[in-house]
């Protein structure tokens, strides 16, 4: 790890899908002029509607500049060095992943963009199924899950990827841990009713636990009658300290990431080496690392 500044960007998508996707590029800019040298955009950046919705924008990952979902945020990775997250996307699904034979499913991915191109993708594994005060939410049934981990190795950080409900599953974070994870991503559209007594707890917990920065983009607001979430982007430190917090509304939190601190919290205190249960699922690693010879990394 180096140290570098990380930007989290809090957004509140609306069902009009280029209208938000025009927000979420504007506030990734905005990021990029700060000086930011990894800009994480919240799950569902490009809208939150109908769930029938997703099919129709769904993004083929073998071809993201064809995707008005992608293409603003490629274009803005080319001119920089930066890495940009897309929190959550719909990708297409194989027909395999169908829904009770229906329909194919799409996937939930958090994709991470670097020098113009996509770099490395991660399948939300733990969907939204729950039964609310404020409604119930059935993100299986638009939605097929991932099955693996994913750590991404970066000339900035090792970078675990996640998806907001992740959130609640320590196992796979502790998979990330276990690969290396010095910074963790854990983009959201956390619910209002959730959010008011989880969404700090959680995150702090995660950093806590895996020793890492955990960068925590959000959504906010309303977004439609049914959908409201609770925002509160952060940045938390590997000792479990907020160092950064969005203001309400639309905006960004940034934060220096310092390895030394990173180093000090690991060194005081090594939980690392003192896991004695069953190991968890080995995470894949993808190594996007710039070579001294300009030649590309292996996956």
């Amino acid at each position: 790890m180096r140290e570098c500044t990380a930007a989290v960007l809090q957004l509140c998508a609306t069902p009009q899908f280029d209208a938000s996707v025009r927000e979420a590029a504007s506030w990734c800019r905005r990021a990029l002029e700060a000086g930011a040298d990894l800009v994480a955009l919240p799950e569902n950046y490009w809208g939150i509607g109908p769930e029938e919705a997703k099919f129709a924008v769904a993004v083929d990952l073998s071809r993201p500049e064809a995707s008005p979902l992608v293409a603003p945020f490629l274009e803005l990775s080319a001119r920089t060095s930066a890495i940009l997250a897309l929190g959550g996307l719909p990708e297409a699904a194989d027909l395999d992943d169908a829904g009770d034979g229906a329909r194919p499913r799409v996937h939930n991915t958090h994709a991470l963009l670097h020098r113009g191109r996509i770099v490395a993708a991660y399948r939300k594994i733990h969907l939204f199924d729950a039964d609310l005060e404020s409604g119930s939410l059935r993100e299986s049934a638009t939605v097929a899950p991932g099955a693996t981990p994913t750590l991404v190795r970066t000339d900035l950080a090792d970078l675990g990827l996640s998806i907001c409900y992740d959130l609640r599953f320590p196992a796979l974070y502790r998979a990330l841990a276990a690969a290396g994870a010095e910074v963790v991503l854990i983009p959201a559209a956390f619910t209002l009713t959730t959010g008011i007594d989880h969404w700090s707890v959680l995150l702090r917990a995660r950093a806590i636990e895996t020793q890492t920065y955990v960068l925590a983009a959000a959504q906010h607001g309303r977004h439609n009658p049914s959908r409201h979430s609770f925002g509160h982007a952060m940045i938390v430190d590997p000792w479990g300290i907020v160092v950064a917090q969005a203001s309400p509304g639309d905006g960004m939190a940034l934060a220096r990431l310092r390895p030394e601190i990173l180093h000090s919290v690991r060194r005081a205190l090594p939980v690392g080496r003192h896991h004695v249960l069953d190991a968890p699922t080995p995470a894949t690693i993808v190594d996007r690392r710039e070579r001294g010879d300009g030649s590309d990394p292996r996956p």
